[in-house]
Order: C-alpha cells, then sequence, then structure tokens
C-alpha cells in the first residue's frame, strides 16, 4: 500500500495548508525564507509531533521536485492571512533588475533577479 497521497485529496490539502498557515504564524515570512521555518518546525515535530515522513503523508514534501507546489503553498497561504489581516506585514517575492556591469551583459538581455519585499496594507 502506498502511504503517500495524491495532492488532489482534499485532506491532504487541508492538512498542507494548516502545516504552512502554523509556520507562517511563527515567522511571519514569505518564501524561501519560510521554506527554513518548514524545515525546522519538521525536524522537530513541532507541528502535531509530525517530522518530514508524516508530512510527506499529508501532502508537504520537501525535494527539490516538490519546490515549485511547496512555493505555490505557500505563496497562497500567504496571501490568504494578508486578506485576513490587513495591518500586518506580508512578505512577497518580487523581481527587480539586477545591477550589471555594461561589459557582462550578454544578448539574452538584462539580469532579473528577485527580492523579498515585506509590505503592510
Amino acid at each position: 500500500m502506498d502511504s503517500r497521497r495524491r495532492p488532489e485529496d482534499p485532506v491532504a490539502n487541508d492538512a498542507a495548508f494548516d502545516f504552512v498557515r502554523f509556520c507562517h504564524r511563527r515567522r511571519r515570512v514569505g518564501w524561501p525564507e519560510l521554506y527554513d521555518e518548514m524545515c525546522h518546525v519538521a525536524s522537530r515535530g513541532l507541528y502535531h509531533g509530525w517530522g518530514f515522513g508524516e508530512l510527506a503523508e499529508h501532502g508537504i514534501a520537501f525535494g527539490l521536485v516538490e519546490m515549485p507546489r511547496l512555493a505555490g503553498l505557500v505563496s497562497e497561504v500567504v496571501s490568504q492571512e494578508a486578506q485576513r489581516h490587513p495591518g500586518l506585514p506580508a512578505g512577497l517575492m518580487v523581481a527587480v533588475p539586477a545591477r550589471t556591469d555594461p561589459a557582462e551583459e550578454n544578448a539574452e538581455g538584462p539580469r532579473r533577479a528577485s527580492a523579498f519585499v515585506i509590505a503592510a496594507r
């Protein structure tokens, strides 16, 4: 029997959202800093005593392949929390132009970097 649940499983999604929400309330940051907090919580079993294995059973996995799904989940939770608590700062990842030396410019165009911005409504 495969103990992993499919991402469409509503129970797994509820547990996944609750875990991310728990971590976000502990440390009000966005991606990728919240990833560090989630790893910290999982490694110590601070959420319902669940470690990495139990979290995987509930739809939270920390591997490279799962990273886009996890980042999307974090983004959704951060947005929901910002709507519920409009006065609290919310962390956002935004693309910003990176400063480069003109000699380093290539044919692909200017480089882009991401920055973590904290904004209050």
